[in-house]
């Protein structure tokens, strides 16, 4: 079992760059495959990004590709989104989440088993 905690939130304006920590707890993170997901009010959590259990493999959600990177240090059982040139409509409250069972980062929520309690990313126009 893992529990995720996610930081790095904040009210920045359009244009201006943020990175968030999604820290976890257990001695085998690197098991995990894990991705990030976004909620804005009144809109269901969508994919951002993933990222698999060494790093080798990222996905990324078209709404993002190029602007937000992804990427994990497993010694210090850490995942990054470093996320660039914001948006207003990169407005949201950011979830990382994990699972164990699938070497291959997936996009859907369904395979992922722990979530953490989100950190909330506003961008001003």
């Amino acid at each position: 079992q893992v529990q995720l905690v996610e930081s790095g939130g904040g009210l920045v304006q359009a244009g201006d760059s943020l990175r968030l920590s999604c820290a976890a707890s257990g001695r085998t993170f690197g098991s995990y495959t894990v991705g990030w997901f976004r909620q804005a009010p009144g809109k269901e959590r969508q994919f951002v990004a993933a990222i698999s259990r060494s790093g080798g493999m990222t996905r990324y959600a078209d709404s993002v590709k190029g602007r937000f990177t992804i990427s994990r240090d497993n010694a210090k059982n850490t995942v990054y989104l470093e996320m660039n040139s914001l948006k207003p409509e990169d407005t949201a409250v950011y979830y990382c989440a994990a699972e164990r069972d699938n070497p291959y980062p997936s996009t859907r929520r369904n395979p992922y088993d722990y979530w953490g309690q989100g950190t909330q990313v506003t961008v001003s126009s």
